[in-house]
């Protein structure tokens, strides 16, 4: 088997789902299938539980007929857990027990959101972190406010309960002087994960399942809308491959990485991430 001409790394929330609905387009699926289907492998790199990206993307893909060749895997929850699909559709769950955040978080995350009901919910499907996230009935600015008080009372009573604990550049640390679990808020979400999650081990874990089914790439394209997912463009090019990332973000792209970055003149999340698999397909038609 020939090495595939580039490879994949999608982001969900924004590249690839809605942030405002959570739905994935129709036509963006269809695209998605075209370079499944021509051999290009993807790895969804998501904070995501695995319960959404089967429901949201790999099950209307296998609706679409994909080849038994196709090379699809999901990378969930920052690295806690990780499956692939095939033409028979998604196959086993795995989960990072080591990255699991302790039953106390959950508790002290379900007892809070009770204050907090009118602009969040508990996204019960997670099974590493613990996570809230944006009802899509309240305006983001609401949203945004609301979260700010949960993030600082959700601090509290992380300390409180002696948990060490992140959040953004400031560190708690617990009895033993280590902070092991970290809270992490974006645009739609607060997750409390563990210190080693991220996208940066998505990358690895991707790299390993794509490894047991084919040859690398040595060329990629990552996609992301938040700062945070450049650290899938980041391992890949400490690896030596070539690396462009695709920030479909609002905010500016950044300039100071050591590799390709772009974006999509006049669009942001969805619409970007859709224009850009369009753009992949069109230039592998050529």
């Amino acid at each position: 088997m020939d090495a595939p001409p580039l490879g994949l790394f999608l982001d969900v929330d924004g590249p690839v789902s809605s942030p405002a609905t959570r739905t994935v387009p129709g036509p963006l699926l269809d695209d998605l299938h075209a370079l499944l289907a021509r051999g290009i492998p993807v790895v969804l790199n998501t904070g995501r539980s695995t319960d959404f990206v089967v429901a949201r993307v790999f099950t209307p893909l296998a609706a679409r007929g994909l080849p038994a060749a196709a090379r699809l895997h999901a990378v969930c929850e920052k690295g806690g857990t990780w499956l692939s699909a095939g033409a028979e559709g998604p196959g086993v769950v795995h989960a990072d027990p080591a990255l699991a955040v302790p039953p106390v978080c959950h508790e002290l995350l379900e007892t809070l959101v009770a204050e907090y009901g009118d602009a969040m919910f508990v996204d019960r499907s997670k099974r590493t972190m613990a996570t809230v996230e944006a009802r899509t009935d309240v305006p983001p600015g609401v949203y945004a406010r609301r979260q700010r008080a949960f993030d600082t009372d959700l601090l509290a009573v992380m300390r409180a309960a002696g948990i060490g604990v992140r959040l953004r550049d400031e560190s708690f640390p617990d009895a033993d002087g280590g902070t092991p679990w970290r809270i992490d808020p974006s645009i739609i979400a607060t997750d409390v994960e563990s210190s080693a999650a991220g996208k940066a081990l998505g990358a690895r874990r991707g790299l390993a399942l794509l490894t047991g089914d084919g040859p690398l790439p040595r060329t990629w394209h990552t996609v992301g809308d938040s700062r945070t997912d450049y650290a899938m463009a980041d391992e890949l090019h400490a690896r030596g491959d070539a690396v462009t990332h695709v920030d479909v973000g609002p905010a500016p792209a950044l300039a100071d990485r050591p590799y390709a970055v772009t974006a999509v003149p006049g669009l942001v999340h969805e619409a970007a991430g859709g224009a850009h698999l369009r753009a992949v397909l069109a230039s592998l038609a050529a």
